[in-house]
């Protein structure tokens, strides 16, 4: 069958190659891939930046944000032939830790986790892909192709619950967030914020395009100036990061209310200096008892919950935030940035 490959760590080694058919084992369900998404992380991956593939082999089948058909499923499994599935991406380390062992795999302690597409285990951008039913979603039906957006969703549910454990240390009722960045992790943070009944602010650079059409399709106000002029002037109970750049994040915490929660889902890329005022900054979150915390991937609970996040929102504004599907012999395509891009989706048909 076909499937993404790449030789982590060598750049401009991505390949459509042939490989095996999966074999299912007992508790496995036979998928047909329908597609990918692709995210900055598969960029780095394809860049030679990141990645390790599996144990004796030199190419890892790339794609962790998987969406497939259901083909063989083992009786009493729950799932059925026809259905739409999602994939996780994580897996608990083999030992496991105190995390790991208790179903969050999401914050393992000693690092030995694999994850799918990124680190020692086969993705799913491939014809078919096999997963054990404990670590597959299905997808609601109405949600069809759209289904792909689930694993961005599941990491935004996990920063939207993480606020909520901080927030619980003592009375909160947030009524204002601020996501900075207008890309699917910020657009589908703001999803979930709204949902939440606050009244929510997106903060991007650009100013054409679909971002600022899809921010106010969900009744949240889109906004283009500096991070801290925006924050001072609506004074976030809550700020989601889904940037990633170092000006932002410390913005963003500088400039906050009391009790205030800055969750950080963006990765800052090493290299770049900026100056800080560490001692502003740390007299600032300690007097006013705020709390800046960061998360990374998700448990199946977060995908659960990303899952019906996803099913109560309109379909048509899901499917504007994918801007363009690529057919997977294209797959070059479907790296190269373009301006107007918010979701890419790799289609393996």
């Amino acid at each position: 069958m076909r499937a993404l490959t790449v030789v982590p760590h060598r750049a401009r080694s991505m390949a459509l190659t042939e490989v095996p058919d999966p074999e299912p084992g007992p508790a496995d369900l036979l998928v047909e891939g329908l597609s990918v998404g692709i995210c900055g992380t598969d960029r780095e991956i394809a860049a030679g930046d990141y990645g390790w593939p599996p144990p004796g082999r030199e190419r890892l089948v790339m794609g962790h944000e998987s969406l497939g058909r259901v083909r063989q499923a083992p009786p009493g499994s729950g799932f059925a032939p026809g259905d739409l599935v999602v994939g996780l991406v994580r897996r608990p380390d083999p030992v496991p830790c105190g995390a790991c062992a208790r179903g969050q795999f999401d914050m393992c302690r000693n690092g030995r986790y694999v994850e799918r597409g990124m680190k020692e285990r086969d993705g799913y951008a491939s014809d078919l892909w096999c997963v054990d039913k404990a670590y597959a979603v299905r997808i609601a039906p109405g949600l069809d192709m759209d289904g792909v957006l689930l694993q961005p969703a599941s990491v935004v549910a996990k920063a939207w619950e993480q606020v909520d454990k901080v927030g619980a240390r003592a009375w909160f009722e947030p009524r204002t967030a601020l996501v900075t960045g207008a890309g699917p992790f910020g657009l589908l943070a703001a999803l979930l914020g709204v949902q939440r009944g606050l009244a929510v602010h997106v903060l991007d650079h650009v100013t054409a395009g679909p971002k600022p059409g899809l921010v106010a399709d969900l009744g949240a106000a889109y906004h283009t100036g500096d991070v801290e002029d925006v924050v001072a002037s609506i004074r976030p109970d809550v700020v989601i990061e889904a940037t990633g750049a170092a000006e932002i994040v410390f913005g963003a915490i500088a400039a906050t209310g009391p009790y205030g929660i800055v969750c950080l889902t963006g990765v800052t890329p090493g290299g770049r200096r900026i100056t800080v005022d560490a001692g502003a900054l740390n007299r600032e979150i300690v007097l006013e008892n705020e709390v800046v915390i960061g998360t990374i991937d998700a448990n199946l609970s977060h995908y659960v919950t990303g899952a019906g996040a996803l099913a109560e929102a309109d379909p048509g504004w899901l499917a504007r935030l994918i801007t363009r599907r690529v057919p997977l012999h294209r797959f070059a395509e479907a790296f190269d940035r373009r301006e107007d891009d918010v979701k890419v989706v790799l289609t393996l048909d």
